[in-house]
């Protein structure tokens, strides 16, 4: 395995971490300074919720879902803000709107939220409603990774391995791959199998390079298969 094939593994790899565009759940869904304001803002989330899916006798609307996102939201639902972000984002019951997917993510990344601070990093890697820019990209991605996104902390390895946004730099390319890793996450799993083969900032390995495209099969990785069948094959 060359470097042009990591580059191209790791190139799917990043393209399959695709927008997390799942409704997130409403664990503590605002700050507002009543009980009465909290328990309100947990029915209008939920309410949303509920037109998203088409679940618990509403009907799957996605124009519902949005005014509900957006009442809670005004009453400072992190949640709500992503959600709100993903419906613009994917044009759900509305024309796509890069821009104001952008605006309700940096509202929710400004709240702590990873999956919104993710999000962010993606559009500014990708040049979705952005100008393309590594460097706020990497930004977005290491706010989201030292919360513990198991793909933005992938993404950031990718990062440092192509030079991205930073200097090229191996050593920390691993690091964040082992963080994703560490939480099963295939595609870093596969690419320390592959750093490992080639050697990449590290002595050869292909034992190692073994172990780990064993654990990217075990999560489901194809290319983790394949790779650990020929290694097999070559009696490591």
């Amino acid at each position: 395995m060359n470097n042009k094939t990591l580059a191209q593994s790791l190139a799917v790899a990043l393209l399959s971490s695709a927008l997390m565009a799942n409704v997130a759940s409403s664990n503590s869904p605002a700050n507002p300074t009543t009980g009465a304001a909290k328990a309100a803002t947990a029915d209008y989330f939920n309410t949303a919720v509920n037109y998203y899916f088409g679940e618990n006798g509403k009907p799957q609307d996605y124009t519902q879902a949005k005014y509900w996102f957006e009442k809670a939201a005004m009453q400072g639902s992190a949640d709500a803000k992503f959600n709100l972000g993903v419906i613009y984002y994917d044009g759900l019951g509305i024309p796509q709107n890069y821009n104001q997917a952008k605006y309700w993510f940096e509202k929710a990344a400004a709240q702590g939220d990873a999956a919104a601070q993710f999000n962010l990093g993606i559009m500014y890697d990708n040049g979705y409603g952005v100008k393309q820019d590594y460097i706020k990209a990497k930004y977005w991605y290491e706010k989201a990774a030292k919360q513990g996104s198991a793909k933005a902390q992938f993404n950031l390895g990718v990062m440092y391995i192509e030079g991205k946004g930073v200097r090229q730099d191996y050593t920390q390319a691993k690091y964040w791959f082992e963080k994703a890793a560490a939480q099963g996450y295939a595609n870093a799993q596969f690419a320390l199998g592959v750093m490992h083969y080639d050697g990449l900032g590290m002595p050869q390995n292909y034992s190692l390079a073994k172990q780990w495209h064993g654990k990217a099969c075990d999560n489901g990785d194809r290319q983790g298969c394949d790779e650990y069948k020929k290694l097999t094959a070559l009696g490591y």
